[in-house]
């Protein structure tokens, strides 16, 4: 193995935690059947894209789309005789409450779970889709945490904690316990950290595995709360972004206690990264993932240096994108690379000025993708016209070529 640059040797003998390898082991076996062995592939494009060789853990595969399933199914599984009669309750806004849902439903429990009155519709009609009731409540997720736990206090249900709670810890912990045995050539893992439960679990995991290989966590620029407690520094997070499902404020303590104990580095990237890292996954990989779910190859993408060299192992941890969300991160990953053209012109109001620009760009090889034409008030006199093109190309050069070719006609051309 390359040595990783910038890390400092991990230690030799597995540090004591709260959770086991043993107890991964068990949450293994208590969830078999009821939660997908998810494949461990090399991803290519990744791979050439970042200088490392990198193999993803494909959660996104799961019936929800998402690794949470993990931890609620083996939270739900332990559950008494008088819990599973009494029901369960959770408060999520995202890909938990499906888990809890759907693993609850399998069981035969009642759940309830608490949404922030915000939350999209289409994720209410998912969770109620797998038979759970939903309550919405409060206006941001403390609320509706506040909310889930009085309805637990006042009809006995237990609360299934996201990610502070041995079991969920636990659960998490089985997607690096398959990674490990599907491509044991592995050399360093990256996990994405919300409130830490999954790197907190497959830490406890593959230390006890492979204690010299070296674990990172990886948090989104807005949100670094865990690197923040881990520093000692005050939480301050906040601001929109794209890797929602791990934008936290309050981090679980007993992840926060684990990780600390372990000395794992939390790594924070940008936002354009992980940007960067769901069309890359999409368009290089064929891998469809959120925000969250991205969040490792961004890591890959911001810290090359790094990794470069060497056999990192990353989850896709989730796939629950919107549409619209990653057609426009598709779109503006084509216009930062220079595969979109967008150009302003201001042009004179007469025939054949509009098909003798559309030729000279079909002539470098560009596409014209759309086009707007404004007489009336845009432009700057009763003589002319504004013309805005977005334009397909290969590359940079093919678009300085289209530019250079309207220039050359006397167009005056401004990139937009």
């Amino acid at each position: 193995m390359t040595p990783l640059r910038g890390l400092a040797a991990a230690p030799e003998p597995p540090v004591p935690s709260a959770v086991t390898l043993a107890d991964v082991r068990a949450a293994a076996a208590r969830i078999q059947g009821a939660v997908l062995r998810t494949p461990t592939l090399p991803a290519d494009a990744v791979s050439r894209a970042t200088g490392a060789r990198v193999f993803l853990k494909l959660d996104n595969l799961q019936a929800t789309g998402a690794f949470k399933e993990r931890g609620a199914a083996n939270r739900i599984a332990l559950l008494s005789p008088r819990e599973r009669a009494a029901g369960v309750i959770a408060m999520s806004a995202g890909n938990h409450a499906q888990a809890v849902a759907r693993h609850a439903a399998l069981a035969g429990i009642a759940a309830t779970i608490v949404m922030p009155k915000f939350t999209p519709a289409t994720k209410v009609v998912r969770t109620e889709g797998w038979g759970a009731c939903v309550v919405l409540h409060g206006e941001t997720l403390a609320e509706a945490a506040a909310h889930a736990h009085e309805l637990a206090l006042r009809d006995g249900l237990t609360f299934i904690h996201p990610y502070d709670d041995p079991a969920v810890i636990a659960g998490q912990g089985t997607l690096a316990l398959e990674m490990l045995e599907d491509a044991p050539g592995i050399e360093a893992l990256i996990l994405p950290v919300g409130g830490g439960g999954m790197l907190a679990g497959c830490a406890a995991a593959a230390r006890e595995l492979r204690p010299a290989m070296p674990i990172f966590g990886v948090e989104v620029e807005g949100y670094p709360a865990m690197a923040q407690r881990l520093a000692g520094q005050p939480v301050v997070v906040g601001g929109p972004t794209i890797a929602e499902g791990i934008a936290v404020r309050d981090v679980g303590e007993a992840p926060l206690a684990l990780i600390r104990r372990l000395g794992l580095e939390v790594l924070v990237v940008p936002e354009r990264a992980v940007e960067q890292a769901i069309a890359l996954l999409a368009e290089g990989a064929k891998v469809v993932a959120e925000g969250a779910g991205a969040a490792g190859v961004a890591a890959l993408l911001a810290f090359p240096e790094r990794f470069a060299g060497n056999a990192v192992g990353t989850v896709v941890c989730g796939g629950n994108i919107d549409a619209r969300i990653l057609a426009n991160v598709l779109l503006r990953n084509l216009l930062r690379d220079g595969r979109i053209l967008r150009l302003h012109l201001d042009i004179p109001d007469r025939p054949g000025v509009l098909a003798d620009i559309a030729m000279r760009v079909a002539a470098a090889g560009g596409n014209v993708i759309e086009v707007s034409h404004q007489r009336l008030f845009a432009a700057p006199s009763v003589q002319s016209a504004e013309l805005e093109l977005m334009i397909e190309v290969r590359d940079t050069a093919q678009g300085n070529a289209i530019v250079a070719a309207l220039e050359a006609a006397q167009y005056a051309v401004r990139r937009g």
